[in-house]
């Protein structure tokens, strides 16, 4: 099979032509300017002393599954990204747990110790909204709800 190149892109067609045509891949493909100044691509080597080049086409295919691995990798890929960023958020949604129950235990902590002062006092709303003085048997009660769940949150200190 022989073209001629006649424009950009009848030279792309005639070098698609040929490559879809050649058979085996061991088989060669030439490209030669003729005596008219022509680019001339051919599956057959040129008669006379003219200089030839030789163009290979692709090596074949060293794995048939290469395509369906390097897209497996692919997704593995993305799955480890995934993974990476599922982590990260985890980490920082510890990080957030861990201040706010710092938080809270420190609040108790000084909770607990207005509690134990006898000569202050504390007041409490009521059911109706009024503010109430809280009796030392309402103090002890609250004393020992929130020294509860000091203990239960592992609370330092």
């Amino acid at each position: 099979m022989t073209c001629v190149y006649r424009g950009v892109r009848a030279a792309a067609f005639c070098a698609l032509a040929l490559v879809a045509t050649a058979g085996p891949a061991t088989a060669g493909l030439y490209k030669w300017t003729d005596a008219n100044g022509r680019i001339v691509y051919s599956d057959q080597p040129p008669a006379g002393n003219q200089k030839v080049e030789t163009l290979q086409g692709p090596p074949p295919v060293a794995n048939p599954a290469a395509a369906k691995e390097l897209a497996n990798k692919e997704l593995e890929f993305k799955q480890r990204q995934l993974d990476k960023v599922e982590g990260q958020k985890l980490a920082q949604g510890k990080d957030v747990a861990a201040k706010e129950k710092q938080e809270n235990c420190a609040l108790v902590q000084g909770q607990l110790k207005q509690l134990g002062e006898e000569n202050l006092v504390l007041w409490r709303v009521n059911a109706a909204g009024e503010r109430v003085e809280m009796s030392n048997a309402d103090r002890r009660a609250e004393r020992d709800r929130l020294a509860k769940w000091f203990r239960d949150s592992k609370c330092p200190g």
